[in-house]
């Protein structure tokens, strides 16, 4: 038989555990529609006038797949939990995302523009933590 202590300390693991997985839900969402913004601009707006922005000129269509990795990451960071279909999916979309935004911030520190780095930096540094809240083993 379980003693005061015991509950309270099991109740209190769960509301904590409770408590992270609304904190992700809340970062996801977040971070699924600024990723389909960003992606989806890359997708949308006339290859020429995104060149005119960029600091070092890229290859039109490597700037379209940029946009489809952001649309298909952002789907990947929420879809799979909603739909309770390959729930690992999820931390492998914000790795995918955490690659893509070193990419960024390497490109934007190598433009010149080292503190618009920053930006790309911390949204690295939150699907980071995306991924490591929503591992397959940290639900055990």
């Amino acid at each position: 038989m379980k003693n005061a202590t015991q509950l309270t300390a099991e109740i209190s693991v769960k509301q904590q555990k409770r408590s992270v997985n609304v904190t992700l839900w809340i970062v996801q969402v977040l971070l699924t529609l600024l990723f389909l913004l960003v992606g989806g601009m890359k997708l949308i707006v006339p290859v020429e006038v995104l060149l005119a922005q960029m600091p070092i000129q890229m290859p039109g269509p490597l700037i379209r797949l940029i946009g489809v990795i952001e649309v298909a990451g952002a789907l990947g960071l929420i879809l799979p939990g909603l739909l309770r279909i390959r729930p690992v999916l999820t931390p492998l979309a914000a790795c995918g995302l955490v690659i893509e935004m070193i990419g960024a911030t390497v490109y934007t520190v190598a433009g010149g523009q080292g503190a618009e780095a920053l930006l790309p930096l911390v949204l690295a540094l939150i699907c980071a933590f995306v991924a490591y809240g929503r591992r397959p083993w940290a639900s055990r």
